[in-house]
């Protein structure tokens, strides 16, 4: 037979006490004027007894059911942004908060049905977070649900956690530059002509202009620009054979995300160049693989667990609406060396 659920009613009776006594002291009142012994009396029935506060009944009284939202497009389910819901349970944690997560591929209905789900369920708050940054649809929230955008940006939600996309773009280029390269450089990802009148997101459109910002600052120009619209492996591995074929005095690739980098290290290997000795690779995102190619990635991380904590900081902490960026961290590794002299032509293995 299940067993009876103790109350506050239990402990306060254990203790020799009222409820209303009980009841403050284990809801921290700094004004209870209950003597030293009668706070520990209470908190000793309390563990005695098993009692475990009745969050619901709470929510009731106070409008407050120590619970926060997170929905998601494809977070929970993908291996690269899992840190954004680990930052969130953390910080969740650490306020005395439980997080529930929901997950909906995107789809505007599933959207529709996980919001009213949480809502049914009286949460505090809801994060709405995107596996790649982009600007995100959100349907109509009841008035006083405050919302916080992670990883995505909204019209209506202006409180949202984003990378630092533009000092980001301009470290990347840093690294190249730190490294002795001057000339060869070709931008794996977007290209200005190809893609003149095209909106990505503003968030692709800020690493691209720290790119731009620190290769004018320096002098430079790229000698290639390979537009891609789907930042897959096997992309990056079609353009950069193509492109080290067609231009054979490239040195350095600046991919606009891991996964074409990953691409690009199969099209070098397949010509026979070695990185960094014949041709440089950075990127961003700091996805887990790049720590195992060999040699390993260097790339411009992607703070996901720090944006997390700060999404439900935000979110308790009931901040002015503002857009919060956190820095994006170079994770240096050996993909980067200083140029070559001369590469010649590529050699197909």
């Amino acid at each position: 037979m299940p067993r009876k659920r103790v109350t506050l009613a239990d402990v306060a009776r254990r203790a020799g006490l009222s409820t209303t006594a009980a009841s403050m002291i284990l809801n921290g009142r700094p004004d209870t004027r209950l003597s030293k012994d009668a706070h520990e009396r209470v908190h000793a029935a309390a563990a005695e007894l098993g009692y475990r506060p009745n969050v619901a009944a709470r929510g009731l009284r106070t409008d407050k059911t120590l619970t926060i939202g997170f929905v998601s497009d494809a977070v929970a389910t993908t291996r690269f942004a899992g840190g954004l819901i680990q930052g969130a349970l953390d910080a969740a944690q650490q306020a005395g908060h439980v997080v529930l997560v929901t997950e909906t591929g995107g789809d505007t209905r599933r959207e529709t049905e996980a919001i009213a789900a949480l809502l049914d369920r009286q949460v505090d708050g809801i994060i709405f977070a995107t596996v790649r940054a982009r600007e995100l649809f959100v349907p109509e929230l009841p008035e006083g649900t405050d919302a916080v955008m992670l990883n995505a940006t909204n019209a209506r939600h202006p409180t949202a956690v984003l990378p630092d996309e533009t000092a980001g773009g301009r470290a990347a280029v840093g690294l190249l530059v730190d490294a002795g390269h001057a000339e060869g450089i070709a931008l794996i990802g977007q290209s200005d002509e190809a893609e003149r009148g095209v909106f990505r997101s503003s968030t692709v459109a800020r690493r691209v202009a720290g790119i731009r910002g620190a290769m004018a600052e320096h002098g430079l120009e790229f000698v290639a620009e390979e537009s891609i619209w789907d930042w897959e492996p096997h992309h990056g591995y079609e353009t950069t054979l193509a492109l080290l074929r067609r231009r054979p005095d490239v040195r350095a690739l600046l991919c606009l995300n891991d996964r074409l980098a990953f691409g690009a290290y199969q099209a070098l290997a397949e010509l026979g160049l070695n990185v960094p000795a014949d041709v440089s690779v950075v990127s961003f995102d700091n996805d887990e693989i790049a720590a195992y190619l060999r040699p390993g990635l260097t790339t411009v991380a992607l703070p996901h667990e720090a944006m997390g904590r700060r999404a439900v900081e935000l979110l308790l902490g009931r901040a002015e609406p503002a857009e919060v960026l956190l820095p994006m961290p170079v994770v240096a590794r050996e993909s980067v060396g200083p140029p070559r002299a001369s590469v010649g032509p590529p050699r197909e293995r």
